[in-house]
């Protein structure tokens, strides 16, 4: 028996029943689950066939815009005027190449998506807001296996035939035909990662019952033992460097061991801010490190990266740590953070970017409270850069951004209707934007956003 049919023997075993989760959808178009186990998803993005047109998103932000309108002035709902080109593009780009690597698994193109991934990944390719496409057609070429596997686990106890097994079997088949195949490698180790986080579920680890724990870790082995064949250095290869940061992100190692893979990872994509904020939130003493440890590599990173970030690097590092945990927004450099997002902002002037720290510092920052004074002190001075990066950067709203935001960048969100959620977002970055200008409506000035400019003009009835 092989190693694969082994791990496959040992995971059947540990199928048992679950109470199944009781979804509802909020106004905002996020589902959400009274059951205790939350299933981890490794990206936010809208399945191809959930995705919604622009269309609809546009009708939705209307109604948004309306309902916001009456709860201000005339003379503040007047007083701006910022373009909304497109508020899903990005997710339908993702969605675009998501659907390819789907569409060329089940045509069993196998040659086809690792051709394609190797380009995406020589040549870095990315999305308008920084997503590695390979990663997209790695997601899609296992998506219709991981998410199988998730509905038979989520909606309580697998049936006697649930399809939990096979598809991830019908992967191992294809990596015994590419066996040196460091592209198609990576996707069935990351599909054996996805599962095994959908078995575990997201909760602290004394939450844990014992069979799933066996399945998370027999999985995360498998894709050990497939992932060590190959080295990301010699290859060229960011994709296979971020999956080996997920493996030692999910496994018991030393915090060296995954300062190194980050390392790796970084080195060979210095320009993904997705790898520095990932790491930085993989410092945090509930994951490999320690607050110490967050400190010191938040600024090692920023001086081996100084060129490509500036200070940014040490702010990228820092973002999504400072977030989820008190003590370490406490502790944190604040007037290098700041300096950390004009150094991003001045190098990176798309408004993706642009949205995403204003959103961050307005809603993740600016909408929450920890309970701790300290903490809560560094996030209101966080808060105030929304003003001068609305005012000095943005040009163009993006709405799923500042929705994202204001549910903290959550990585396990299941995003059920794409339109809705945009129109909260818009709902939420209207609501900042007229705070911030709320001065020059007062003194009747209207304010008008653009691809070129922001500028103040005298406001007409």
């Amino acid at each position: 028996m092989t190693l694969a049919e082994t791990l496959m023997a040992f995971v059947g075993r540990m199928r048992q029943s679950r109470e199944p989760n009781k979804l509802k959808m909020d106004p905002d178009g996020v589902l959400q689950g009274s059951g205790s186990l939350k299933f981890y998803q490794p990206e936010v993005v809208t399945r191809p066939e959930e995705k919604q047109g622009a269309n609809a998103a546009a009708t939705a932000i209307k109604r948004a815009t309306a309902t916001a309108g009456k709860n201000q002035s005339p003379a503040l709902a007047r007083a701006l005027s910022i373009p909304c080109p497109d508020p899903t593009a990005e997710d339908r780009d993702r969605d675009r190449h998501q659907g390819h690597g789907t569409a060329m698994a089940r045509q069993e193109r196998w040659t086809d998506i690792a051709e394609l991934m190797e380009e995406a990944d020589t040549e870095r390719k990315k999305t308008s807001g920084g997503m590695p496409i390979a990663e997209l057609l790695s997601y899609g070429a296992r998506a219709d296996v991981v998410s199988a596997a998730e509905h038979a686990l989520i909606s309580g106890k697998p049936d006697h035939d649930a399809p939990l097994l096979d598809g991830i079997e019908a992967l191992e088949e294809v990596l015994a035909e590419f066996p040196d195949n460091p592209w198609i490698a990576t996707i069935v180790a990351s599909a054996h990662m996805d599962i095994g986080w959908a078995w575990r579920g997201t909760g602290w680890e004394a939450e844990v019952r014992a069979q799933n724990k066996a399945a998370f870790e027999a999985h995360f082995d498998r894709a050990a033992d497939i992932l060590d064949q190959f080295d990301a250095v010699e290859l060229n290869a960011p994709i296979l460097a971020a999956a080996k940061c997920a493996l030692v992100a999910g496994m018991k190692v030393r915090s060296d061991q995954l300062v190194k893979a980050y390392d790796t990872y970084i080195d060979l994509d210095p320009e993904n801010a997705r790898a520095l904020r990932a790491f930085g939130a993989h410092l945090l003493p509930r994951w490999h490190g320690s607050y110490e440890q967050l400190e010191l590599n938040a600024r090692r990173v920023s001086g081996r990266h100084f060129e490509v970030w500036g200070s940014g690097g040490y702010a990228l590092v820092m973002l999504d740590a400072i977030s989820s945990d008190a003590e370490a927004c406490k502790r944190l450099d604040l007037e290098f953070f700041v300096e950390g997002l004009r150094d991003i902002l001045d190098r990176c002037r798309d408004q993706h970017t642009v949205n995403l720290l204003a959103a961050y510092c307005a809603n993740t920052m600016g909408n929450s409270s920890t309970g701790d004074d300290e903490a809560d002190f560094i996030r209101a001075r966080i808060a105030d850069s929304a003003e001068w990066i609305v005012r000095g950067k943005l040009k163009e709203l993006h709405p799923m951004i500042w929705a994202h935001a204001a549910r903290g960048f959550d990585n396990a969100l299941r995003v059920r209707c794409a339109e809705r959620f945009a129109a909260s977002g818009y709902a939420d970055a209207l609501r900042v934007i007229t705070d911030i200008y709320r001065g020059e409506a007062s003194r009747q000035m209207r304010q008008s956003f653009s691809a070129n400019f922001s500028e103040r003009q005298p406001q007409t009835a």
